[in-house]
C-alpha cells in the first residue's frame, strides 16, 4: 500500500515562506500527484499537481507565488511556497493516483485515491 507522509507546515507572518514535502514509498507507480487545501467550512481544493514530474496546474490564485516539484531520488513531492498570504491558511494534504493515468487525466477533477494525513499551514497577518 502506498503511504504518503506530508511535513513542513508551520505559522508564519504575511509575506512569509514554506516548504511542504510529501515523502511517498517506493512502490509507487502514480505519475500524477499533487497538493490540495482544505480550509475551515470550506470545500477542499486543488493547489498545484504535477505529472510525470512536470507542473500541470496551479491554483491561479497560487500562481507565480507556489511551485510544485518531484525528486525522484528522494521519492518525495516538495511544495515551495512563497509571499504566503492569510489567505493561504488551511490544512494541506498531498494526494496521488493509484497508478498510470494519461496526462488529460490529472487536473483538479482527477480522482486521487491515496492522500497523506495532512499538514497545517497558518498564516497570520
Amino acid at each position: 500500500q502506498v503511504q504518503l507522509v506530508e511535513s513542513g507546515g508551520g505559522s508564519v507572518q504575511d509575506g512569509g515562506s514554506l516548504r511542504l514535502s510529501c515523502a511517498y514509498s517506493q512502490s509507487s507507480n502514480a505519475n500524477c500527484m499533487g497538493w490540495f487545501r482544505q480550509a475551515p467550512g470550506k470545500k477542499r481544493e486543488a493547489v498545484a499537481l504535477t505529472y510525470g514530474g512536470t507542473p500541470a496546474y496551479y491554483r491561479e490564485s497560487v500562481r507565480d507565488r507556489f511551485t510544485i516539484s518531484l525528486d525522484y531520488a528522494k521519492n518525495t513531492l516538495f511544495l515551495q511556497m512563497q509571499t504566503l498570504k492569510p489567505e493561504d491558511t488551511a490544512m494541506y494534504y498531498c494526494a496521488a493516483t493509484t497508478g498510470w493515468v494519461s496526462s488529460n487525466r490529472c487536473s483538479p477533477t482527477t480522482v486521487f485515491g491515496i492522500w497523506g494525513q495532512g499538514t497545517q499551514v497558518t498564516v497570520s497577518s
